[in-house]
């Protein structure tokens, strides 16, 4: 695990989901560059992902995490764990992300199991169902997140006006 301090003293824990060396084929032979896929997050319930490419490994990796410290989001949080089962869709990839009882720690695939370490969920069961491709179980992950994000608005904002109703 990779921590990294930011300008404002925030502690951001830095995990590389996947490395991959792509060959581009030209006149003179074989030209080599590196993709790097990067989750970034505060440990309390903010995280962002993202890819950088380049020439060198390390220019990779550090264009990733710059990218996805950028592109963090805040996922809605309930102790430890999420607020509800929710399944995320890209792709040909599923991955089912159900709330755990505490002290079940994170039941997941190493690549979901680096954004719930990002993210600071710790009780948490996962699946991944169609594809094992990093790139879009990652962003499967990520578009469940965001169904979670609107579905606890719309939670909220029923509530807001079930409130007003009552006043």
């Amino acid at each position: 695990m990779q921590e990294k301090e930011l300008n404002n003293e925030l502690q951001l824990i830095e995990k590389i989901v996947f490395i991959n060396r792509v060959a581009k084929v030209v006149k003179g032979g074989r030209r080599f560059s590196f993709s790097a896929l990067a989750v970034v997050g505060d440990g309390q319930g903010q995280v962002g992902f993202a890819m950088g490419k380049a020439k060198e490994v390390p220019e990779a990796l550090r264009k990733a995490t710059e990218k996805a410290r950028k592109a963090m989001i805040k996922i809605p949080m309930k102790g430890n764990t999420l607020p509800h089962e929710v399944i995320g869709h890209f792709g040909a990839g599923s991955v089912l992300l159900k709330p755990a009882s505490p002290g079940t720690g994170v039941i997941a695939g190493a690549v979901v199991r680096a954004i719930m370490e990002a993210a600071g969920i710790q009780d948490i069961l996962t699946k991944c169902i169609g594809t094992n491709n990093p790139h879009n179980v990652v962003r499967a992950t990520f578009k469940g997140f965001e169904d979670l994000i609107q579905s606890t608005a719309i939670t909220n904002a029923r509530k807001h006006k079930a409130e007003q109703k009552a006043a």
